[in-house]
């Protein structure tokens, strides 16, 4: 496999926007994440780009900490980038943002975002933000991110 990303590029530590902030997953978040997304699986699987994808399933959150284990593993090893979205005013998590290799010759990396149910309105903000800020911070020119 070649590498995902370039050997001198340095992975954005988060981004900070007034309605959210983009921090590294890892599995000091694992309550927060399970109580997210577990609250809304329909509404996750609704989202663009989720369709047809194997997950979300039913997890522990035992098995959502290895989950999130080896997503800052990955991190670490910079063979995808998971970040959690927080609320800026409470830390607690509403979503996610996956930015990983594609199979697609076509596109350079694939990224998916979802957001709780009862965020539902940040949806179109978090993807806007984060398209631009693949555009702007990120060495892929071609995204496989589907719109909203």
């Amino acid at each position: 496999m070649t590498n995902f990303v370039p050997d001198d590029f340095a992975p954005p530590a988060g981004l900070d926007q007034a309605a959210f902030l983009l921090r590294p997953l890892g599995p000091e978040h694992n309550d927060d994440d399970y109580a997210a997304w577990t609250s809304s699986v329909d509404h996750i699987l609704a989202t663009a780009g989720f369709a047809g994808a194997s997950w979300p399933h039913p997890m522990t959150p035992e098995q959502n900490l290895v989950d999130l284990i080896q997503h800052a593993d990955d991190f670490a090893a910079r063979r995808g980038f998971t970040y959690t979205v927080l609320n800026p005013a409470t830390g607690s998590v509403v979503g996610c943002v996956y930015i990983y290799p594609t199979e697609r010759p076509e596109f350079d990396a694939r990224v998916r975002s979802w957001v709780r149910a009862q965020d539902a309105d940040l949806d179109v903000v978090l993807y806007g933000a984060v398209r631009d800020w693949l555009g702007s911070a990120w060495p892929f020119a071609r995204v496989d991110y589907a719109a909203r």
